[in-house]
């Protein structure tokens, strides 16, 4: 059984456990959602109405009849159960199904808008802030992501450098080599897992081998019900529902950038003095032309501007 099948099939286990108590019309929606998932997840509620031959207000009701609240509820029951399902050439042929290419890049762009809003308005404040404090106390600093979510990985431990002392970016071409890495991690350290649909197995055991050293796991996943999240203590959740072959990282990546900025501002001093090194440095190996912008100077100037103020 793969990782989150259980909460995805939690839709359908509730259908089949209410389906005797379900009126006619209700029934009728439990049958199609059923054998088409893949289809209804696209529905709004007065469509998938359309489509089973009943009134809105029955889905509704079929909705809260299964204990979701409301339609939203249900829908995101339904894109679970999709998300964990589909392989990725049928999530091809489910997206490209629906939109013609015409559309494809306005619907894209909305979608991922969309999921920036839902992430800002569902992610937890105080898991944000917790997971700033833990960063800054850390001895050492572990950042892990597998296949899709190395980028993300890469991208992170890239400021860490610049803004704390001892960053690890895991390589994970093997599960011997993450655990070669991770050996001498303990309670001072912190692991940061990067983990999205479908879930990796490897940095699964990866938290779990941190979590039995007492070190402490901040997770960036996208759902209270995911697997990463068993062996977390800070878990900040950024939407990623499916959009074509893979998952939009658009807003986990917006929720990376919150980081390191909250990080550099809590760090000024550090990070400017590291800039100027790396500006010094640069400019004595010729790393750079001499028509890139001046980032240190910029940050000074503001920096001056603030006090002035």
């Amino acid at each position: 059984m793969e990782m989150g099948e259980n909460s995805a099939n939690e839709l359908l286990m509730r259908m089949e456990n209410k389906y005797a108590k379900l009126s006619k019309g209700q029934k009728r929606l439990a049958d199609y959602v059923r054998e088409n998932y893949d289809k209804a997840v696209f529905l709004t509620a007065s469509r998938l109405g359309e489509v089973v031959g009943v009134s809105e207000s029955t889905v509704v009701r079929f909705a809260t009849q299964l204990g979701y609240k409301g339609y939203p509820g249900f829908q995101k029951a339904l894109e679970e159960l999709v998300r964990t399902r589909l392989n990725s050439i049928q999530r091809m042929e489910v997206t490209y199904g629906r939109i013609s290419q015409s559309e494809i890049l306005a619907t894209v762009l909305q979608s991922d808008i969309e999921k920036i809003k839902l992430t800002l308005t569902g992610i937890d404040q105080k898991a944000f802030e917790l997971a700033i404090d833990t960063i800054l106390n850390a001895k050492k600093i572990y950042v892990i992501g597998i296949r899709s979510c190395a980028p993300l990985a890469s991208f992170l431990s890239f400021y860490l450098n610049l803004i704390c002392e001892d960053v690890v970016l895991v390589n994970t071409n093997s599960s011997s080599e993450i655990f070669e890495q991770l050996i001498r991690i303990n309670e001072k350290d912190v692991i940061i897992a990067i983990s999205f649909p479908r879930y990796s197995m490897r940095t699964l055991k990866a938290l779990e081998f941190a979590s039995n050293r007492k070190a402490k796991v901040i997770t960036l996943t996208d759902s209270v019900h995911s697997p990463m999240n068993l062996y977390s203590s800070c878990n900040l959740i950024a939407r990623s529902d499916m959009a074509s072959i893979v998952d939009s990282l658009v807003a986990p990546l917006s929720v990376i950038n919150a980081l390191v900025v909250a990080l550099c501002m809590k760090k000024q001093k550090e990070v400017i003095s590291t800039l100027e090194m790396l500006e010094d440095i640069w400019d004595e190996y010729q790393v750079y032309s001499g028509d890139e912008l001046n980032h240190v100077s910029d940050m000074k100037l503001q920096k001056e501007k603030k006090e002035n103020e």
